[in-house]
């Protein structure tokens, strides 16, 4: 088996990335891709799985592909150092999935708390679609497909990881070591692990209408932390207030650092003193959104600055996408060629097998 270390991770080109998704996982990706500690890095947008709750309406996903890799670009990704791809421009990942699907159960699919939370928010019930149903099992090819190691993703995804997991192991008892079983790579920072939406909702989300995208205007910006969702009961400053569930606080535990202290509020060392003052009473609201809105804006005026850049030569983009798909096919083609081997269904490239049949029907 491989001894390399290969990370494997992607999104849903559904609209453009948001915050929720560069602390959950973009920014990771980013360090882990200039650590120097991986040998493969491959990163995909996922347009073939956001067709599986947007069948009828393929122009959104279409359009969403060159938005999703403007913003890997724009927050540091680099073609050079990471493969970027496109899903379904990998016919060898259908296959994958098709042989994964006698690996697991129709009830351990309909357990799986990803999959049930995601039918509970789209109100699929029994019209589920089978694609979508059978998300887990096309995440899996997705992994198998690079051999990855690590796969670095929000606390959500857990339980997806847990079922490839699950999936590769059978896979490899029924059939012998052929694919490798993957690690998962959570963000260090608990408040990046799921950030809520700016309204207080549990999970930042498009059809929500509750994020901060990475390319806002920094107007849109402001304007959205004003807006905030904050302690409903802290009607005036001198009112005591809750840092519990208060989404300025858990934005300002996943972005602020130290220094931003001395840049944007001298008068509190850090951000402990910041939420005690907070609780006690005489802080407002709108000082700790400003402070806030100082920190998102230093966050993303570089990756907003680079998007303008890359969005001056969108043929560029395309290139550098079908050249990623190209090697990213080269990869899980070498893979499906270890799992036709495994399932012995690799006819023709079987001389034993054939020499075998020779034997059995010429009477010897």
């Amino acid at each position: 088996m491989s001894k390399e270390k290969i990370i494997l991770t992607g999104d849903r080109p559904t609209g453009r990335l948001h915050i929720g998704h560069y602390v959950g996982s973009l920014r990771r990706r980013v360090e882990l891709q200039n650590s120097g500690l991986y040998d493969k890095i491959f990163v995909f947008i996922a347009d073939a799985q956001a067709l599986t709750d947007n069948v009828d309406n393929p122009e959104k996903v279409r359009q969403n592909v060159i938005e999703v890799a403007l913003d890997y670009l724009a927050c540091g990704l680099d073609p050079a150092k990471s493969t970027i791809f496109i899903q379904s421009q990998i016919a060898e990942l259908c296959e994958l999935s098709f042989y994964f699907m006698n690996m697991v159960t129709v009830s351990r699919l309909q357990r799986n708390p990803t999959v049930k939370a995601e039918i509970q928010l789209r109100n699929f019930d029994a019209s589920i679609p089978v694609g979508f149903f059978t998300y887990p099992i096309s995440q899996t090819a997705d992994i198998a497909a690079f051999k990855a190691t690590t796969v670095p993703v929000g606390e959500d995804q857990e339980p997806m990881l847990e079922q490839a997991r699950e999936i590769v192991r059978r896979f490899n008892y029924i059939y012998g070591e052929t694919l490798v079983e993957p690690e998962i790579l959570l963000p260090e920072n608990a408040a990046c692990l799921r950030l809520p939406g700016t309204d207080g909702k549990a999970k930042m989300s498009k059809s929500l209408g509750n994020c901060i995208y990475l390319s806002d205007s920094a107007d849109e910006v402001q304007k959205k932390v004003k807006g905030m969702y904050t302690d409903p009961d802290h009607l005036r400053v001198q009112d005591p207030g809750k840092v519990e569930g208060n989404p300025v606080f858990t934005y300002l535990d996943a972005f602020c650092r130290p220094e931003h202290f001395g840049l944007y509020l001298p008068e509190y060392p850090n951000l402990d003193e910041l939420k005690a003052h907070y609780q006690r009473g005489g802080l407002g609201d709108m000082k700790v959104k400003g402070f806030l809105n100082s920190i998102m804006q230093e966050t993303l005026e570089p990756i907003r600055n680079r998007r303008k850049e890359f969005e001056k030569d969108i043929p560029a983009i395309y290139d550098m996408l079908k050249k990623g798909c190209d090697a990213a096919r080269e990869v899980a083609a070498a893979t499906l060629d270890d799992v036709r081997k495994a399932m012995k269904i690799n006819y023709f490239d079987d001389a034993e097998l054939i020499a075998e049949q020779v034997k059995k029907f010429s009477g010897e």
